[in-house]
């Protein structure tokens, strides 16, 4: 069954079955490769996409679910330079590993679109459920500031 999904402002048709998680199209049918998986059960933020610029864990989210609606990955947030959020990324010396970022800066995204001028607050509670194993969560936070043109 071809399924059309609206992809980084691209239309595409994949052939995925169904109750096929978001996660896995975008992976390995599509070869958008910087979602990435963690846990497989929507814990851990790892494979965050924005669907209607709202943060969705695509790891649990059936194909079928999301057509005629606009998908975000990290591959589309920005297409010509550093999205901000990304650039503050890179200011504040965000990552470590690395293995969540995709993830986090989708959900600051998110938060961003929402609430341009954000507390601290307000970033916790739209962060919970990006895990960061290596514990950058004040840098996270100093950045996500930083993008929204506050100082931290």
């Amino acid at each position: 069954m071809a399924i059309s999904l609206d992809i980084n402002g691209k239309k595409q048709e994949v052939t995925s079955e169904p109750d096929t998680p978001l996660l896995w199209v975008l992976r390995d049918e599509l070869h958008l490769t910087g979602t990435k998986y963690g846990c497989g059960i929507g814990q851990c933020g790892a494979c965050t996409v924005l669907i209607d610029d709202e943060a969705v864990k695509s790891c649990i989210r059936p194909v079928t679910t999301v057509t005629g609606k606009k998908i975000t990955t990290i591959e589309g947030i920005s297409t010509e330079k550093p999205h901000p959020v990304q650039a503050a990324w890179v200011r504040e010396n965000v990552p470590q590993c690395g293995y969540c970022q995709p993830g986090q800066v989708m959900a600051a995204v998110a938060l961003l679109k929402k609430n341009p001028n954000p507390t601290d607050d307000d970033i916790n509670k739209a962060m919970n459920g990006n895990l960061c194993r290596c514990g950058t969560y004040q840098r996270i936070k100093k950045a996500i500031h930083t993008a929204a043109g506050e100082k931290p």
